[in-house]
Order: C-alpha cells, then sequence, then structure tokens
C-alpha cells in the first residue's frame, strides 16, 4: 500500500476511535493491521505505554485461577516473549486482562537482530514469520525500564533471556543474564530455540541442554536473593520423538522447572496460502498449531505430568485454549492471535474457558489439565 493509502486509511481509523458508535478496538485492530508489520508493533507499544487502549477487568472467575512454582496466576492466559522485548509496556499488558506476562528475550549486549524487512503477515493464514533474531536493547536498558515498572504488578512476570548472536561463550550470557536480572522475575525462561539465532537450535539437544541448565542452576543457587526464581525453557515444535525424550529426561533429572512448547517454526506445511508464506523464518500463528499441541502432549507424557508445561504456538481462540489444556498445558500464551483478534481476544478466550470448564463439571482449571493424557 502506497504512504498515501496508509494516511488515507489511519484517518478513518482515528475517526472511527471518536466515534462512539463504532467499536474502538475493533477499528483499531483493522487499523494496525493496514500499517508495515515493523511500524504496527511500534505504535501498538507506545498506545499501551501511554495508555490508549481500553482496560479489562482485572478481577478474574475464580475458576481460572492456578498456583504453580508458588506463583498465584489469576489467569492461565500469558503474553509470550517477543512482544515486550524491552520491558516497555509491563502495565499495559496486564491492563488487557492477561494473567502473566513473558518479556524479552534479552540479550546481555544491544544487538540490532536481522536487516529488516524482518517480519511477515500472513493474512490468509492468519499466521506471522518473523526473522527478526533477538533485536534487544540489552540488558543495562531492561534494568532501567524494569525498575520503573517493576512494582505493584498485577500479574505473574517472567524474563525470557538468550545469547547474543555469533557468542563465543553462550552459556556465559545466561549466566550474565541470570545474575542481573532474577531478581526482578517471578520465573526466567531460557530460549533456545528461535529459528532466527545462527546455532541457537543446538542447545535443545540432550547433552547441550544438561550443559545449559546445570549452568543456569548453578548461578540462581550462588545469588543472595531469598527466593530463586524458577527455570523454565521453550523449546521449537521441529524436535523428533528422540529430541522431545532428551529434553524430558533432562528436565526430570538435571531439574528444569516447566517447559513452553512451542517457540515458532522453520517449517512451511503446504496448506498455507498468502503470498508470504515462503521468507525464511519462524512461522507463527494457527498453521504451526496442531504441531505445537502434539509436541506438548508428547512433553506431558514423557515428563509423566511432573513439569508443569505453557503452551503456545497457534492459540487463536477457546477451543485452542482447552485442547492445549486438556493436552497437559497449565497455562498459556498468545502473540500472532493477537495481531488478528485484537486485544479483546483475550477476555473473549478467558470467557470461552470458563464455559468449557463448567460444562464439563470441572471447579477449578487444574483439575482439566492433562485430562485427554491421563490414564487410569
Amino acid at each position: 500500500m502506497s504512504s498515501a493509502g496508509i494516511a488515507a486509511a489511519t484517518g478513518r481509523a482515528a475517526r472511527n476511535w471518536l466515534n462512539p458508535k463504532v467499536d474502538i478496538l475493533k477499528s483499531a485492530t483493522a487499523a494496525f493491521r493496514i500499517l508495515p508489520p515493523n511500524l504496527a508493533h511500534k505504535i501498538a507499544i507506545k498506545s499501551l505505554r501511554y495508555g490508549l487502549v481500553p482496560k479489562s477487568p482485572k478481577i478474574d472467575d475464580s475458576i481460572l485461577a492456578i498456583k504453580l512454582w508458588n506463583l498465584e496466576f489469576r489467569n492461565p492466559i500469558g503474553i509470550s516473549a517477543g512482544f515486550d522485548k524491552n520491558a516497555e509496556v509491563i502495565d499495559g499488558l496486564f491492563d488487557l486482562g492477561f494473567g502473566f506476562s513473558e518479556i524479552g528475550t534479552v540479550t546481555p549486549i544491544a544487538q540490532a537482530g536481522n536487516p529488516k524487512p524482518n517480519l511477515f503477515r500472513l493474512p490468509e493464514d492468519k499466521a506471522l514469520i518473523n526473522r527478526l533474531g533477538f533485536p534487544s536493547e540489552g540488558v543495562a536498558v531492561f534494568i532501567k525500564n524494569l525498575e520503573k515498572n517493576r512494582n505493584d504488578l498485577a500479574g505473574v512476570l517472567g524474563i525470557n533471556i538468550g545469547m547474543n548472536t555469533g557468542s563465543e561463550n553462550p552459556t556465559g550470557d545466561i549466566e550474565y543474564c541470570l545474575k542481573k536480572l532474577a531478581r526482578f522475575a517471578d520465573y526466567i525462561t531460557i530460549n533456545v530455540s528461535c529459528p532466527n539465532t545462527p546455532g541457537l537450535c543446538a542447545w535443545q539437544a540432550g547433552d547441550k541442554l544438561a550443559e545449559m541448565v546445570e549452568c543456569a542452576k548453578s548461578t540462581l543457587a550462588q545469588l543472595s536473593e531469598c527466593r530463586k526464581p524458577p527455570l523454565l525453557v521453550k523449546i521449537g515444535p521441529e524436535l523428533n520423538e528422540d529430541g522431545l525424550a532428551a529434553v524430558a529426561k533432562v528436565a526430570l533429572t538435571v531439574g528444569i522447572d516447566g517447559l513452553i512448547a512451542c517457540n515458532t517454526s522453520g517449517e512451511r506445511p503446504p496448506t498455507l496460502k498468502s503470498a508470504n508464506s515462503r521468507e525464511v523464518g519462524g512461522l507463527s500463528g494457527p498453521p504451526i498449531g496442531q504441531q505445537a499441541l502434539k509436541t506438548l502432549s508428547n512433553l506431558y507424557n514423557l515428563t509423566d505430568g511432573r513439569i508443569p508445561l505453557i503452551g503456545c504456538g497457534g492459540i487463536s481462540d477457546a477451543d485452542d485454549a482447552y485442547a492445549r489444556i486438556r493436552a497437559g498445558a497449565s497455562l498459556l500464551q498468545l502473540y500472532t492471535a493477537l495481531i488478528y483478534g485484537g486485544p479483546r481476544l483475550v477476555c473473549e478466550i478467558k470467557d470461552g474457558l470458563i464455559g468449557r470448564l463448567r460444562a464439563d463439571g470441572y471447579k477449578k482449571l487444574s483439575d482439566a489439565v492433562g485430562t485427554d493424557l491421563r490414564k487410569y
């Protein structure tokens, strides 16, 4: 679209915001989809920072509450890492109704990420492809933002950490991030599965993952803080059965507190319809949903339900969310679905989950976790 066309469309959306007869959130979502993806993301961050997005009620139905790692989640819906990369809009995200927020990925030293264009919409598939490559302002700026925003949060805060591109000491990068950021986090996730950082996915292999986790746990044990945040690992959807078994073994023997399944995918299903489907990068959204669900359920079985799992990847509505819970997820994360469904999607999914849980006779969310896979 030309710059004139973008300006006209944005003007129409702005007028709609002033019209009380128009659904504000629907108009804003449509406007964002017209803008180039990177620009739309920047505007979304600023809108949340300055309170321009209508707030959601912060009191949820008690049926959605769940306790994990001695943390109280008022609902299981979280924003996944990648949206708030530099800890800029923590309060704004909780205002949308999320029960928890995972910010980052943050790297030790600031880096620009991959050259633009590096973010592409696949509208016919309601999907995205990104090859951002961990753009980060670095730990120092991240901490400054956290010190402004960490107090009196309305939900649980996770921090996603990663290595710098081309790092000669990946475990050292993770150690540095943990030492600097653990005191701010309710939980910390190590990202070993972004397909856009060369060499990163190799750390999902059993021996490499064990090395990374052992280093991280040793680092956390040496910190002076009274409470050590739980340590999670985010994996990708391409791991085969042997790869998942190796991850499960490390989780159970070395001691990973939780697993996030899954990250974006470097593979391309043949069903993609959009023109941008051949772009290089990580695919997210509904096209990876079934593979992410399969990975999640396999991990639940391989760990005998002993490791809390966060379902991520292709969750777009309450049906998807409920299927992940029944497949073993205690918590859920969204990102791409918000691009197409808008911020009100969070409340829509929560309302849908409440109805499905009650219809099936559950009194609390945890009772439904893994019910499709439990052996009686």
